[in-house]
């Protein structure tokens, strides 16, 4: 059975990892066939986010910590994670990730990405095994990569923009859609970015594991 590694970053589309965008993307792997290992990092969250109303609090929480709410305690670090023991990489978005895994809210377009992140996205890339972005994660992909990727985040015109502007070459797709770079077996897709329910955001969810595990 093929593994699929996911990478998460704390718990709540705000502060942390879109719940269901994550919880949507372990539920495809496992109903196109295969298994995953949810990954985070030990390493506390930009900031903490009351849910209710947007508003950041005073707390402090753990990635590694908040992430296994998701993964029901199966989180395992990141900086621990062995490529050879699976078959993809898979993450999912959120506002979170966007100042937890890279610094597009801290830095905007000069955003860099959390090192062991680019590091391990470039291992699975490096050993041909397929990589996923989903939502706000394609974001990340011109500053992992040195060479351009085809990918998409839907249709925001400006950070297609932004996106474009650090070499990416970006397609407009709908919620439904996905955008497969296939030399480098790259495979992305808007979600949240574009969805207005959970069964929008599952139409493109779904595709994309089903075509990182086609391309693993």
């Amino acid at each position: 059975m093929k593994k699929i590694a996911v990478t998460l970053a704390g718990c709540g589309r705000m502060d942390g990892s879109e719940i269901h965008e994550s919880v949507l993307t372990l539920l495809s792997i496992q109903q196109a066939g295969a298994s995953y290992q949810c990954f985070s990092l030990d390493l506390p969250q930009h900031q903490v986010v009351n849910h209710l109303n947007n508003e950041a609090t005073t707390e402090t929480r753990n990635m590694l910590e908040e992430s296994a709410r998701i993964a029901r305690g199966d989180v395992l670090d990141l900086t621990q994670i062995n490529i050879d023991d699976y078959d993809g990489l898979i993450i999912p978005g959120g506002n979170g990730i966007a100042a937890n895994l890279f610094t597009l809210a801290q830095d905007g377009g000069d955003y860099s990405v959390n090192q062991t992140v680019a590091s391990v996205a470039r291992q699975f890339t490096i050993a041909n095994k397929p990589v996923g972005f989903i939502c706000i994660a394609p974001v990340m992909i011109p500053a992992i990569y040195d060479f351009p990727v085809h990918m998409t985040i839907g249709t925001d015109v400006e950070t297609a923009k932004l996106v474009t502007a650090r070499g990416a070459i970006h397609h407009n797709c709908n919620v439904n859609e996905i955008c497969i770079d296939e030399e480098h077996k790259i495979v992305t897709t808007p979600a949240y970015m574009l969805a207005t329910s959970i069964a929008s955001a599952y139409s493109g969810i779904s595709k994309l594991c089903f075509e990182v595990l086609k391309l693993s």
